[in-house]
């Protein structure tokens, strides 16, 4: 009896195989009709065609299907195209109505020329078209946007470019203001990005290299690059890793951003995303890689390095002594945004004496009336201020704003008059949170935003010495940190003294005459004027010769 004993299943295993089996039997079932459509070949009969695309979309109700007669021929002809994504002006114009038309159409001899072949060359006025003689080539080109020219009695469809989908206009990033610079911005359709870099780098060896991700998305990517300056070894490993998403859709750069990162348990960046069309050009003449994704205004840039978080681009547009200061304010505005309630709990708990006299007295006294420790002061605040954060962003655009700054403001002045919370906590969450929107990155706020509660934790728990252990950790995680192989604390750690003149400081152009060295760009330089210091010297020196020369005649020809 005990040899035929069999345990048994509990009710939770059961219902997960079950759920398994039934997974396995509608991914083999989808698998199967992708297999099927990839391996269905038009037909020379238009209505076996016809009816393969209805069953594919289950007689959608955007689906145009337009049905007419190639005059020149009397020869039954149909176009296909989803309303909304094709350009009906395009289609109607261009397409349908000089195949209608007798007189339109060139003479042709059907025994000399394939009829799908002339209408290609000489029949269809629209620049850019192909042909295929698959069943699934004709679907993704009428779910892309384009139209399928289908002929009665040829087993070959014309694929003609007629995008026409309503856009949104290229606008002014609104989450990276600058005060100089230029104030366009990227936009949700992936050939307008495209053509903003193409624009701005006039350069034939700006490589475009086009994938797509999504099993049922099918949406395009772009890996942009630059030949001749970024490594090969870190485009292919773009490119591997793109490639290796099996999902069902990427609505967003985010989702790349998500599936390609070399770490998923960090709050830090490993990938930068920008609005900016300069920003991105800009980097690309660093030896990065710009990732771009259909239907999203925010591109990846590959490989991302922390210093570059706290970068913008009018920083080169200023003078380098007004680009260093302002990255500097930075610096202080993260060091705030991270430290300032943690070193406020540490030094009112643990540490009074190492305050100034008078300073303890009127923190005493502001804290006189607060029935809660300072740890407890400071969370019930930072999490007030969160919540109001979000609720600000969350609102229309007017409204947001001004109920950011009085909630804030209603919110604190009743929390000190109840008693609730000190007078200097108010100031110091307030300095906080102006602190971590001096970041140029959200992003990059975000992960001081989520440190700042442990290290509130840890100063509670063991006063400045919690901080210092906290801080050690942080920076042994930063370190172990990398982005496609590039050491993520570059250049501080592993140091190269060369690549510091455009980390935390901004030094003058004439000074940075090589790229990041950390990226390991192909062309190392981007300032040829000198090769060497001496020759670099001399042409300064020359240069400046020239120019007191050129201003001396000037001033001369003004005395004259």
């Amino acid at each position: 009896m005990g040899s035929n004993y069999r345990k048994p299943i509990a009710l939770s295993n059961l219902m997960q195989r079950r759920s398994i089996r039934f997974q396995a039997e509608l991914d083999r079932r989808y698998e199967n009709k992708v297999s099927a459509l990839n391996d269905f070949p038009l037909t020379g009969d238009l209505e076996t065609n016809l009816e393969a695309v209805r069953s594919t979309f289950g007689d959608s109700g955007d689906l145009v299907v337009r049905r007419f007669i190639v005059a020149k021929h009397n020869l039954k002809a149909a176009i296909l195209y989803f309303d909304g994504l094709g350009d009906t002006e395009t289609i109607n114009e261009n397409i349908i109505a000089p195949l209608m038309s007798a007189y339109s159409l060139p003479d042709h001899d059907i025994e000399s020329m394939p009829v799908n072949e002339w209408l290609e060359k000489t029949g269809i006025p629209v620049g850019e078209q192909s042909k295929s003689d698959k069943l699934n080539q004709v679907i993704r080109t009428a779910l892309a946007g384009d139209s399928a020219l289908l002929l009665d009695g040829v087993n070959t469809a014309i694929l003609l470019n007629t995008k026409g989908w309503e856009r949104r206009g290229i606008d002014e990033p609104r989450t990276e203001s600058v005060v100089r610079g230029p104030r366009d911005g990227f936009t949700e359709t992936i050939c307008v990005n495209t053509a903003q870099i193409r624009r701005r780098l006039k350069d034939p060896n700006l490589r475009i290299r086009n994938l797509t991700v999504g099993r049922r998305s099918n949406t395009d990517i772009s890996v942009v690059y630059l030949e001749g300056v970024t490594n090969p070894q870190i485009v292919e490993e773009v490119i591997r890793r793109i490639q290796a998403i099996d999902i069902d859709a990427a609505l967003e750069s985010g989702y790349l951003e998500q599936y390609i990162e070399d770490s998923h348990w960090t709050p830090f960046p490993l990938i930068q995303n920008t609005e900016r069309p300069d920003k991105a050009t800009a980097n690309l003449l660093e030896g990065k890689v710009i990732i771009i994704c259909d239907g999203t205004p925010f591109v990846l840039i590959a490989p991302a390095v922390f210093s570059q978080f706290y970068h913008s681009p009018e920083d080169y547009y200023e003078r380098f002594l007004i680009g260093t200061l302002i990255r500097l304010i930075r610096v202080i505005s993260m060091v705030m945004a991270l430290l300032l309630p943690s070193l406020y709990i540490a030094f009112s708990s643990f540490h009074p004496e190492m305050i100034p006299s008078r300073l303890v007295i009127a923190m005493a006294a502001g804290r006189s009336t607060v029935p809660f420790p300072s740890i407890v002061e400071a969370f019930l605040m930072e999490v007030t201020m969160e919540i109001l954060r979000e609720a600000s962003v969350r609102l229309p655009g007017p409204i947001g704003p001004t109920i950011g700054i009085v909630g804030a403001l209603v919110v604190g002045q009743a929390a000190v008059q109840a008693g609730i919370v000190s007078p200097i906590m108010v100031i110091i969450v307030a300095l906080t949170t102006i602190g971590s929107f001096a970041a140029p990155s959200y992003s990059a706020a975000i992960a001081l935003r989520m440190l700042r509660f442990p290290m509130m934790a840890a100063a509670a728990m063991f006063g400045l010495y919690g901080i210092m252990l906290l801080l050690i950790l942080i920076i042994m995680h930063l370190c172990s940190l990398k982005s496609f192989g590039v050491p993520y604390l570059s250049p501080l750690t592993p140091s190269r003294f060369g690549d510091f003149k455009d980390a935390f400081i901004r030094a003058p152009f004439q000074w940075m005459k090589k790229r990041p060295s950390f990226f390991k760009p192909l062309d190392k330089r981007r300032d040829k004027t000198g090769t060497g210091r001496t020759e670099g010297g001399q042409h300064g020196s020359n240069n400046r010769q020239q120019r007191e020369a050129s201003s001396a005649s000037a001033l001369g020809g003004r005395d004259e």
